[in-house]
């Protein structure tokens, strides 16, 4: 597929397709002409890093742990810094408060709306 459908399909503007390829994190093929021709397993590649983004993780790290995140899930890190243990370590910990927090705003929506309802 062209960049223009893997935008549209994970709602990620081309730009940062191409930073994503700039940066290690995707592999597009090229074709004869020289357009990028995306697998269709990277829709989903897409949707991980930009959750792993979105969790704050810095691309330098995501790059690192991506191929641990395919199936199977054998993971092994010849050269995993103690830097890079430190930030997963550090950024687990604030995806946890991170969890916690929505889950007590999701509740209290979710309380908010049966009270709602009711007198409604």
């Amino acid at each position: 597929m062209r960049i223009g459908e893997l935008a549209r399909r994970t709602e990620t503007a081309p730009r940062l397709l191409r930073y994503y390829e700039q940066q290690g994190l995707i592999f597009p093929r090229r074709e004869a002409n020289g357009y990028r021709d995306y697998d269709d397993r990277l829709v989903d590649r897409v949707l991980q890093i930009r959750g792993l983004l979105d969790a704050g993780l810095p691309t330098r790290i995501i790059k690192q742990i991506l191929p641990c995140l395919d199936a199977p899930r054998t993971i092994h890190f010849a050269d995993a810094t103690p830097e890079m243990l430190d930030t997963l370590e550090g950024e687990t910990e604030r995806m946890t408060r991170r969890i916690q927090c929505l889950t007590r705003n999701r509740d209290a929506i979710v309380e908010y709306l049966a009270v709602v309802k009711q007198l409604a």
